[in-house]
C-alpha cells in the first residue's frame, strides 16, 4: 500500500485500504458499573463526526496473535491496571455505512508489557522501536565456523507469529458489530515492553457465520493497531503497577509501525478525569474497511 490516495477515471477515491476517523466525544467521568452497562446494553452510537478519511495504518499482525476463542467484551479477567472502556464502530470505507455482525478481534499486553499466551517471553522485544542511526562502527572479518546451537528465544524476526507457549488469555478477546457497526470492551489500560509505544491489536473479519462455537469462516479485511497520546501514557506511568515497569518506553513520536498521521493512523480520541486518570479512561474511534479486501497482516 501507498500513503497516497488513489482516483478512477473520474475522480472518486477508490477502495483500497481501511480509514479511521475520531469517533464522537465520550463524557469524562468515572467508569462505575452504569458505564460498563452502555458496553453491552447495545446503545446506539452517536454518528463519527466529519468525513471517511483513508486509513493508512493497516499494520503487521505481530508475533502473539492468537485465532478468536474467547468470545467476549470484558477481556480484563485478573490483570490490574487503570480501567479502559473501548467504543469502536466499523463502517465501509467506500459508503461510509456502518458494517454489522463483523467480529472484531483486539489484544494487548498487561501494565508490564506481558501478552497472555506468551508469559514465558516476559517483557519485550516487539520490534517497531527507534530505527538505528549512524553506520556500524565494526564490521566482522571471519567466517563463523559453528552453526547457532539451542532454543532462540524472544518474538521472531520480523514480527512473524510465533506459537502461544502457555493457556492463558487475558486482554485478548472477540464480539460482534451491531446494526450501527459498533461494538465496545472493558479492558485495561495497555502498559509498554521494548522497542513498542503503547498499543493495541485489532482484526476485523467480515463474510463468516456466528455459531454456537464461536464466529466461523470469512476473511480479515483490517489489521491494525490503536495508539495512545503520550500525556495520557505519562499520567498512567505514576501509578501502579504501571511504574513498576522497568523497560525503556518508546515513544508515540519513536515507534516506526505508528505512522504520525494522527486518528486517520489508529491514534484513539481519549477522555478522562485529568489528575485522576486512575478513575479510568475511554477511548473511541471509527475504523472503516473494505469489506472486499483481505488485510490478515501477514
Amino acid at each position: 500500500m501507498t500513503d497516497t490516495q488513489e482516483t478512477d477515471s473520474t475522480g472518486k477515491l477508490t477502495r483500497r485500504k481501511a480509514v479511521a476517523v475520531g469517533a464522537g466525544a465520550v463524557a469524562a467521568v468515572g467508569l462505575g458499573a452504569g458505564a460498563a452497562g452502555a458496553l453491552t446494553a447495545g446503545r446506539k452510537p452517536k454518528p463519527a463526526a466529519g468525513a471517511c478519511y483513508k486509513l493508512t495504518s493497516e499494520t503487521t499482525e505481530g508475533p502473539y496473535y492468537i485465532d478468536a476463542d474467547k468470545l467476549r467484551r470484558d477481556i480484563t479477567e485478573d490483570r490490574e491496571g487503570i480501567p479502559l472502556l473501548l467504543d469502536l464502530r466499523v463502517i465501509d470505507s467506500e459508503t461510509c455505512r456502518p458494517i454489522r455482525n463483523a467480529a472484531v478481534d483486539i489484544w494487548h499486553c498487561d501494565a508490564v508489557g506481558v501478552y497472555s499466551g506468551y508469559e514465558s517471553q516476559g517483557n519485550g522485544g516487539g520490534g517497531g522501536g527507534p530505527a538505528p542511526t549512524g553506520a556500524p562502527t565494526d564490521v566482522p572479518t571471519d567466517v563463523p565456523t559453528d552453526a547457532p546451537t539451542g532454543t532462540p528465544t524472544g518474538p521472531p524476526p520480523g514480527g512473524g507469529h510465533q506459537e502461544p507457549t502457555d493457556d492463558t488469555r487475558y486482554l485478548r478477546g472477540t464480539w460482534r458489530t451491531d446494526r450501527h457497526g459498533h461494538v465496545g470492551f472493558r479492558t485495561v489500560f495497555p502498559g509498554w515492553y521494548r522497542g513498542r509505544c503503547v498499543h493495541i491489536h485489532v482484526k476485523v473479519h467480515v463474510d463468516g457465520e456466528w455459531t454456537d462455537a464461536g464466529y466461523e469462516g470469512g476473511h480479515a479485511c483490517h489489521t491494525g493497531q490503536f495508539f495512545f497520546d503520550e500525556e495520557s501514557v505519562l499520567a498512567s506511568a505514576e501509578l501502579e503497577p504501571y511504574a513498576s515497569n522497568e523497560a525503556e518506553r518508546t515513544t508515540l513520536t519513536e515507534d516506526t509501525i505508528y505512522d504520525q498521521s494522527g486518528v486517520t493512523g489508529g491514534l484513539l480520541r481519549l477522555r478522562y478525569r485529568k489528575g485522576d486518570i486512575g478513575r479510568g479512561v475511554r477511548g473511541s474511534i471509527t475504523v472503516g474497511v473494505d469489506p472486499e479486501a483481505t488485510n490478515d497482516g501477514s
